[in-house]
């Protein structure tokens, strides 16, 4: 089944990887932080030899984001998403596994997961 692994963080130092640029990740030492990147290039590789990953793609700064709503047959426009929100999301992966555990462990091995957090959610088809 494939799933979607939604990526969300603080958009208030936004830049990818997302997960370098919280307050947890910028007060590592820098061999901290290299080890975060391998963590994540190894999980990339994995998915991507094992045939899991099936798409990826970070998204671009929420301030540069509309959103349209269409109310009485007028459509309206708006700045970015919610502004109240304080975690937005940044970035999504697709992959295909053979059960909602292995989806969900591999969102746990993101290192977002430990700053902010990876939502899973099966994509219906």
């Amino acid at each position: 089944m494939k799933y979607l692994l939604m990526i969300y963080s603080n958009p208030a130092s936004w830049g990818h990887p997302i997960f370098l640029r919280t307050p947890e990740a910028l007060a590592m030492s820098g061999d901290k932080r290299d080890e975060l990147t391998g963590e994540f290039e190894a999980l990339l590789k994995e998915i991507s030899e094992s045939g899991e990953l099936i798409d990826s793609a970070p998204l671009g700064d929420p301030r540069s984001t509309r959103t349209v709503r269409v109310r009485k047959g007028v459509s309206a426009g708006t700045d970015g998403p919610f502004i109240e929100a304080k975690e937005q999301l940044a970035g999504y992966f697709v992959v295909d596994c053979a059960s909602p555990e292995r989806a969900e462990e591999i969102a746990g091995r993101f290192p977002d997961a430990r700053f902010a957090a990876v939502e899973v959610r099966p994509i219906l088809s």
